[in-house]
Formats: C-alpha cells, structure tokens, sequence
C-alpha cells in the first residue's frame, strides 16, 4: 500500500484541462478536488487570515495530527480558531485498476469514515462599515478600528496599505504572498494590532481622568498658558494657542487641545507628594496607564498583537543615569516622549470613557455555532466585564467627555460633527521620524483621532490613524465621522458621500516609501547576483559600461553543458484519499 502524496497543488483551469484530456498518459497520478476560499466582499484580508497547506513544521508541532494536504489557518481569525473551523478528517478506501482507473470502493465501504465539515463563527463585523474603511484606508498607511463599547465586539477594523484577501487563495497564492512580503508598506502587518504610535494628543482625556481620581484637580481648574510651557524653564512644549483663558478649565483646555495644561497635570500626578518620590510617583502613573489599557496586551482574538509601551522607571534610570526629574519626560502628558499604542488600544480606551470605567476585552467574534464546553470555557474571556475605573464617580467621567464634546461643536474636531447626534471625540498630531540613506529625515506628522458617540448612550468607539497625513482633526476627523454616521445611521449624507469619494481617492503613501523600496529592491538584486552570477535582475539598478571584447577569446567556444538525464515518471497508487472538508463560513453582519 501507497499513501498518495500531492505532486502540484492548486492547478490553474488550462493545466487542469490539458491533464484531463491525457490522463491515461500518467498512470499513478490523479487529479483529486479541494475546497479553496473565496471571499466575495475582498474585504478584512489582514482580520480573516487565510490558509495554507500544513507544513513539515507544522505536522512536527502537531504531532502527527496534521498530515500532508491537509490545510492549516496561518493567520487571523483562521489560526485562532482553527480547532473551531478545521471539522474532522474523512477517509475513504478506493481501488484502482492498473491503468488509474477506480474500480469501487473497498469492501462496499464498510471501513470508511465520513468528514465532518468545521462549524461557522458569527462575527461583530459590520461589512458595509469594514468596506468603507478600507476603501478610505486605500493608498495610505495607517489603520481604523470601530468598537462597540457595550459588548467590545469589533465593528471594523482596516489596515491600510489594503489588499485583497483573495490573492491568498488559489493557484497564484505564493507569487501573490511573496509580492505582499516584499512591500517595504507592509500590507501584510495588521497596524490596527501591531503598528505603534505616539498617540499625541489623543491621550489628553486618560491624563485628566488620571489627574481627577488623584485629587489633583477639579473640572474647574485652569492654567494660566501663554502659549508655551515655561515651568521647566525651557518654554517646551510649544501650544499652538496664545490667548488668555483659552486653558481656564478642563472643558476648555481640551477643546483648544492645551499641550501646557495637561503637560502640567503629567507632572502634578507623578510629582504627587503622597507617592515620596518622583519613581514612586511615575510607576504609580504607569499603573493607571496599564489600566487602561496602554502598555499591555488586551488579547483580541488575533495572533501577533503588540502591547504597545510604556516605559518603567528603569528606562529613563539607564537613559540618565538614575538622574532624571518630571521635567525630563514632560512630554509623556501630551502622549509623546516614549509612549507607544496600538489604534486597538486607543479605541479601547474610548469604550471605557464611553462606559464610564469599564470595559470588555476587544474580540471579533460573537458566537460559534453548536458551542461546546470547552469553546464556552475559550468565550468566556470575552464576555467579561472589566471594571477596571468604576471607582471614578460619574461627574468625573462627565467632566471629561463634556471636554470632548466641547471639542467637536467648538474645538479642533468640528469636522467630526454629526447632525442631531453628539460625538465626543479627540484630535491629535504627532511628530514623525525615518532614517534614510543614513540621514534622520522629518516626515509629515501622523494624523490621530478618537472618539465615540452617541454621547449619552454610546454605541461605537474610533480610533482613526493616517501616517504622514498631516493634522488628526484634517484626515482622523472626517474617516471617524463618516463610518460613525453610516452605523448610527445607515447611511450617510449627500455631503459625507461626496467627502467619502475624495477620501477613497487621495493618496496618501509616505513619500520616503519608493526611495526606501528602490534600497530594498537593489539591495536583493546585489545578493541574488552575488550569489548566482545572474545579472537580469540587477540590470535595472545599475549602469554598466560596456566592456571591450578580447578578439582571441571571443574566438574560442565554450564547451557543450552537459546533458542532464532526464527524471523517469513518477507513480502513486493510492490506497486511500483524505478528504478535509473545512467547509465552515464567517457571518458578518
């Protein structure tokens, strides 16, 4: 007996149609039919994952449950959930005749064994929203996340440069993944869960709240900023209002989006004298940070998600040797300095603002169908609820998104305002830096936004960031206010569709990225012709003077290569055929 093993896998229609038509020229091989994936809204590629063949690694790992042809989810939702979607083997024992012809099945089939196909997951994703997101992500880098702040289901999430999850499927997968790795944009890596950013000044509202439950201040409290934060004598951060009053209490301060206010309140908390000491002080500052979220993972169910970081107090020890003071990482009130968060997290933490101090840990899927025991015990994390900040009163809470309210109808996000429904929301700018051809290069600012709405019940969260886009409430305002508007709405106005078309259009792509890409690219060729002595690739990247022939040596021939022998025909008589069904489906809604 012969076990069949996969000589060429996923045949294109024509060489399909040539085998059929000379099969009886091959005996021992046979064309076999396999499910593939099909997508038909080519939408969420870098959420959905795809699949593959099982590697040698992955049966080893396995240990010998996984077989040759069998497919294995690599990524996404398909790896998450691949004990959920994979369903049960089948196996089915044929007889052949000589010439590959089946002649029935071995005794009447007493001894085969149906498959049982992979059962379904029903999702939050909204497909109209998660489409519109993309299509608006299209020719940027960047990413939206859409949260539903009452269940933390996740309503969109796009990843931008986008791709078709399609390209994963079928005959040209492996040319399609290896054009996708070598993208210097990374369409690949799912920004929404491993891009990190300085959140800027959408980070303003947790410092209030931090500011607020210490005690620190009141809502009415106010800083006299004239334009530039002067305490730590040297006039930094810069704010880009001058005028008094514009920084008298927390709803004003952050309306105007005052970097001296909340600057200042970064070094109230961890300067507090109750914490003795600056260290003390900062580590008690991160724990809130961790709290909501920033600095660790949260574990949606996707693999690869970044924690994002906030730096303990033996970062800045090694930095400044042990010498280092609130004046020194001011800028971490503003959401700069060494601060990093997922998008996954800032709108994470919009759900527990939205939801006064509590939240659930952010997850695609809603349901799986016919749920047993141990995938209820799998849910369950999902389905708790996280009161991490409850203990902070309402009034403190409604100081803080009556701010971010403020800032939509007369601050920095008016471009986010919904008619008849009340957004809270945050804009933000951060700084941006690439080294190239050994030079640090300032790039465009990243464009950062947040919010949530409605105010009083609230029904999604947004986390909107476009790298190099320039100014969050210019590009994250606009993104973030059309997709709220078609989920609280169903649809959009006749002036959000014409600013929905020019957003799809524009391109936004970090100029440094082609110049980075010609590097890379030359860079392969040099090796591949280091390597091989091949120069078709290398061609196009470098000029070549033309080199004067050696009229005696162009005279000689070069001996004849000699032959190869050819390989004899392979044959594979089968004694049994697995079949894997993986039939399952994602709903979504």
């Amino acid at each position: 007996a012969v076990r069949p093993s996969a000589f060429q896998t996923l045949l294109k229609p024509q060489m399909q149609a040539r085998f059929e038509e000379n099969s009886w020229r091959f005996p021992g091989f046979a064309l076999v039919e396999r499910p593939i994936r099909l997508y038909p809204y080519n939408a969420a590629a870098q959420m959905l994952g795809y699949i593959n063949e099982a590697s040698p690694a992955d049966i080893e790992r396995s240990k010998g449950f996984y077989r040759m042809g069998d497919y294995v989810g690599k990524n996404g939702l398909e790896a998450t959930y691949e004990k959920v979607l994979m369903g049960q083997r089948g196996v089915q024992h044929i007889i052949k005749d000589n010439h590959n012809r089946l002649v029935g099945s071995y005794e009447n089939g007493i001894f085969d064994t149906a498959a049982i196909a992979g059962r379904s997951l029903r999702t939050y994703l909204d497909i109209e929203l998660q489409e519109m997101a993309e299509k608006m992500m299209s020719n940027k880098v960047g990413a939206v996340v859409a949260i539903e702040p009452k269940t933390g289901g996740i309503l969109a999430m796009a990843s931008g440069p986008v791709f078709n999850p399609n390209d994963l499927t079928g005959p040209d997968k492996n040319k399609n993944y290896s054009r996708l790795v070598l993208d210097v944009a990374g369409p690949l890596l799912n920004r929404a869960i491993q891009g990190r950013y300085e959140p800027g000044s959408t980070f303003k509202p947790l410092g209030a709240l931090v500011a607020l439950d210490e005690g620190l201040i009141t809502p009415s409290f106010g800083y006299p900023c004239g334009g530039r934060y002067t305490a730590c004598g040297s006039g930094k951060p810069a704010c880009t209002h001058s005028n008094p009053g514009h920084a008298a209490n927390l709803s004003l301060a952050t309306a105007n989006s005052c970097n001296s206010y909340f600057t200042h309140l970064y070094r109230m908390a961890v300067d507090n004298p109750k914490y003795k000491g600056v260290r003390n002080g900062y580590m008690k500052w991160k724990e809130y940070m961790n709290t909501f979220g920033l600095g660790t993972k949260l574990g949606v169910d996707l693999p690869s998600e970044d924690r994002g970081f906030i730096p303990d107090t033996s970062v800045y020890n090694k930095e400044y040797r042990n010498s280092w003071s609130s004046c020194t990482n001011l800028t971490l009130g503003i959401g700069q300095d060494k601060m990093g968060a997922t998008p996954l997290q800032l709108a994470n933490a919009m759900c527990i603002i939205a939801n006064k101090g509590f939240y659930y840990t952010p997850h695609f899927v809603r349901k799986i169908d016919d749920e047993t025991v141990a995938d209820t015990a799998f849910m369950n994390k999902y389905r708790t609820k996280h009161e991490v900040l409850t203990h902070i009163s309402d009034d403190m809470f409604g100081a803080v998104i009556d701010g971010m309210e403020a800032v939509v109808t007369q601050g920095t996000a008016r471009r986010a305002a919904i008619p008849n429904i009340k957004v809270c929301a945050k804009t933000g700018t951060a700084e941006k830096y690439a080294f190239l051809d050994g030079k640090r290069i300032k790039l465009d600012d990243n464009a950062m936004f947040v919010a949530f709405a409605p105010k009083d019940d609230p029904k999604i969260a947004i986390a909107v960031v476009v790298e190099n886009a320039g100014f969050g409430g210019t590009w994250g305002g606009p993104i973030a206010r059309i997709l709220m508007e078609k989920y609280l709405n169903d649809t959009i106005s006749t002036a959000s569709q014409a600013e929905y078309e020019v957003y799809c259009a524009t391109n936004k792509m970090p100029k440094h990225l082609k110049r980075l890409q010609y590097k890379e690219d030359s860079t392969r060729a040099r090796k591949w012709f280091e390597m091989t002595k091949d120069s078709n690739y290398i061609k196009k990247y470098a000029s070549v003077e033309p080199v004067k022939k050696d009229p005696v040596a162009s005279k000689q021939e070069a001996p004849p290569a000699p032959a190869l022998p050819r390989p004899g025909p392979i044959a594979f008589l089968p004694e049994k055929v697995y079949y894997v069904p993986r039939n399952y489906s994602f709903t979504i809604a």
